[in-house]
């Protein structure tokens, strides 16, 4: 006799492939017509069937009530989706494009990266009391999180009917090289802060340049140019004596994405700065990117991707933690927020934007330093701090501030991409409507 299997793996292949095929049937009018993003429905729609509230994706059953299983798998699905973001980033890029832009690109990676992680890290010192004990340099390792601009929630302002009409191509690919750099080099400024916590200065100041510049930073840019080199010499061999056929071909950055990810991670370098590196040497010669220009496949798995990623991070979000913590307050957190919202970007992007070919008048100015989202990018950066925490053996009342800052990067960072997710994915739609009412309610 037939029995129900009301298992954890059915629910949740129901979950994610009913509310995929719904999205699906409304996307072009959500957000083509309205504006939104598929990140924060994805966001909205974990929220839903996570614990707090139906209960029906259920992550803790899934580890066994190993909280440090789901931190674990939360941080290999963030790099996975990163990996395969930034390739496919790399590869929109037209040829040659780091090389030929690189002083309005080391622009916005030097200067506005130090200003929005120093003016992050100020308002999180301020705001935070006590930041755990340690001061600014907590308030550091904290603001490093959220230091990169996130190129899943990037894809918002250069894709779609808005961006076509609204963006210029040449700002749109300005932003979409920014956004792919920088998440790698977020680890300088993390691990900055992080080996000055746990080593004296000579021997911190020797472990950030040997390692984090040296063997993370440098030995991502060399493999990562090195594997895309040899992947795109090696797809032309192929496509040149009809090898491949035409499914493997479209598949060929994905599963490039994937290789990169997974040897990266084995020796322990920057697999995410790799990716974007390869993927934009992949197609220097502009062949990959002009062959597949008109195919859906790479569009069609970056969209599983986020709105797989973003329902993941709706359901493991520590929402109790941001009213209920021992670290800071709710009526802290929320203007902080604001702020970081308001002064990460924008101030700096503006006083330095008549620099940047690509940004040619102020409101362009206004757009690109308001729209520096927080997101997957910031939740990866957190798990790497707070791994590195973890693994700090210390004693007595060290270990106890240790404790402190960890919790503190988890509810300060989790709840400014919380805000970064709900602010930036409603403000075309809010901006389109209070440009659009006050005439209609004129007319009428």
């Amino acid at each position: 006799m037939p029995t129900l299997a009301v298992t954890n793996f059915n629910i949740v292949l129901a979950v994610l492939g009913g509310f995929i095929s719904l999205f699906g049937l409304v996307s072009y009018l959500v957000k083509e017509h309205f504006y939104l993003s598929e990140a924060l429905i994805s966001l909205l729609a974990g929220v839903i069937f996570s614990p707090n509230a139906t209960n029906l994706i259920r992550p803790l059953e899934y580890t066994s009530g190993s909280a440090a299983s789901v931190d674990l798998i939360t941080l290999y699905f963030s790099r996975l989706v990163l990996g395969v973001q930034l390739v496919l980033a790399g590869v929109q890029l037209p040829s040659r494009y780091l090389a030929r832009e690189w002083k309005p690109l080391s622009l916005l990676l030097g200067p506005i990266m130090i200003a929005m992680w120093l003016a992050t890290s100020l308002l999180v010192w301020a705001l935070v009391p006590g930041i755990a004990g340690g001061g600014m340099l907590y308030a550091l390792a904290v603001g490093a999180c959220v230091t990169p601009t996130d190129p899943v929630l990037s894809n918002v302002i250069v894709k779609g009917r808005f961006a076509d009409h609204n963006v210029p191509k040449e700002l749109q690919r300005i932003i979409i090289a920014e956004s792919g750099a920088n998440d790698g080099l977020g680890y300088p400024f993390l691990f900055f802060a992080l080996y000055l916590i746990k080593y004296s200065g000579r021997e911190a100041m020797g472990m950030w340049f040997g390692e984090t510049w040296g063997y993370t930073i440098l030995l991502s840019v060399a493999y990562g140019a090195a594997v895309g080199w040899l992947a795109k010499e090696l797809l032309h061999w192929a496509e040149e004596r009809k090898f491949v056929d035409r499914e493997s071909f479209l598949v060929f950055a994905i599963s490039l994405a994937l290789f990169i990810v997974g040897t990266c991670g084995m020796i322990g370098s920057d697999d995410v700065l790799a990716c974007f590196i390869a993927g934009n040497v992949f197609t220097w010669d502009d062949w990959f990117r002009l062959e597949t220009l008109d195919d859906s496949l790479q569009p069609t798995i970056d969209m599983l991707l986020n709105v797989s990623i973003f329902m993941w991070y709706g359901v493991v979000c520590p929402w109790s933690s941001f009213n209920d913590n021992g670290v800071v307050p709710i009526y802290r957190l929320v203007p902080l927020g604001i702020l970081v919202l308001l002064l990460r970007r924008l101030p700096w992007v503006f006083a330095i934007h008549k620099f940047i070919p690509q940004i040619e008048e102020v409101r362009q100015a206004i757009f690109v330093g308001f729209f520096g989202p927080i997101g997957v990018s910031a939740i990866f950066y957190l798990f790497i701090a707070v791994e590195f925490l973890d693994d700090m053996e210390v004693e007595g009342q060290e270990q106890a501030n240790i404790d402190k800052l960890s919790e503190t990067i988890r509810v300060v960072v989790w709840f400014l991409a919380i805000c970064s997710i709900v602010v930036h994915g409603l403000s075309i739609p809010l901006g389109k409507l209070g440009f659009y009412l006050p005439r209609t309610l004129s007319r009428a």
